[in-house]
């Protein structure tokens, strides 16, 4: 059996009952390594909780040699740990898909993750769109694809959920053209470095999907004891100091109500000047009121 496990957001004891069971009968236990990480707990404090010895299963490992954590895996049990949920990342799709063409058979063990914990913010959950991901520019490149995911959120009403980019075990480009194995330190992006991309897209476009002054709340550290959310505009959280990783932004729509307005000026500076940023921002991509067909 391969097992893909949810490990939740934060601590080792995250994991459900289910999923620790499910470890304990496991021959070799893989855990993914570049998609998100466990913010309380070391791979040496999960080997004593568990038991068992852990594997780091890097983003080459995964996408490249996936054959290796499905080997044998239909006579020994196999577990595939992912922060988070196992379908938080397109990458363990695949993975399913290639251990079912092998007539492995597959468990699922579900948990909490930043798809549905967000909702911690004060958001309703019905009422956010497509979830983009931010990830980190370089000198020659500075995809903005997601744009358009914010500006079809954005025309509908729904809030916009952005994922921040997190560099685990990356090669430069040098090392990576000499197939020298030496890797970069890892790198987790900020609130203040999203919202700067953010700003410098919306330049570029300038279709307005979303302004400088578009409220915005900013989640750092979802799940854990340090968990905060601040609340304000783009302009103003691009000089915000967000802390210590992980963190996450969420791009409000146009739709926002009142409870959940409401929810948002405690993470605020100005509560009165927020607010007035929200009812101002609600104006974009207001439908037209309607007007009844005129009689021939």
């Amino acid at each position: 059996m391969l097992y893909l496990i949810g490990l939740g957001l934060s601590y080792k004891s995250d994991i459900t009952v289910r999923g620790l069971e499910a470890i304990k009968r496991c021959d070799r236990v893989y855990l993914e390594h570049y998609t998100s990480i466990l913010m309380a707990a070391s791979k040496e404090e999960l080997e004593e909780f568990y038991g068992k010895p852990v594997i780091l299963a890097d983003r080459e490992l995964v996408e490249s040699c996936s054959e290796e954590i499905i080997r044998n895996s239909d006579k020994e049990n196999v577990a595939f740990l992912v922060v988070g949920d196992p379908f938080g990342a397109t990458t363990h799709t695949d993975l399913v898909l290639r251990a079912k063409k092998q007539n492995t058979p597959v468990e699922i063990i579900h948990n909490a993750s930043v798809m549905n914990a967000v909702g911690s913010c004060g958001l309703q959950l019905y009422n956010f769109g497509q979830t983009i991901s931010m990830v980190f520019f370089t000198d020659n490149w500075r995809p903005d694809s997601w744009y358009d995911k914010i500006l079809e959120n954005r025309k509908i009403g729904l809030h916009t959920l952005v994922l921040l980019d997190i560099k685990v075990k990356e090669q430069s480009i040098e090392n990576m053209a000499r197939g020298r194995l030496i890797y970069e330190p890892p790198r987790y992006m900020s609130i203040s470095e999203c919202c700067e991309q953010l700003l410098e897209i919306e330049e570029k476009r300038n279709t307005q999907a979303y302004t400088a002054d578009t409220p915005v709340v900013a989640i750092s550290r979802l799940g854990s004891a340090t968990q905060t959310f601040k609340s304000g505009t783009i302009e103003e959280l691009a000089t915000y100091d967000s802390g210590e990783p992980l963190h996450s932004l969420v791009i409000l729509g146009r739709q926002c109500h009142e409870l959940e307005i409401e929810y948002l000026l405690e993470f605020c500076d100005d509560r009165d000047r927020f607010k007035q940023d929200v009812l101002k921002d609600q104006q974009f991509f207001k439908p037209a009121p309607w007007v009844p067909p005129q009689e021939e």
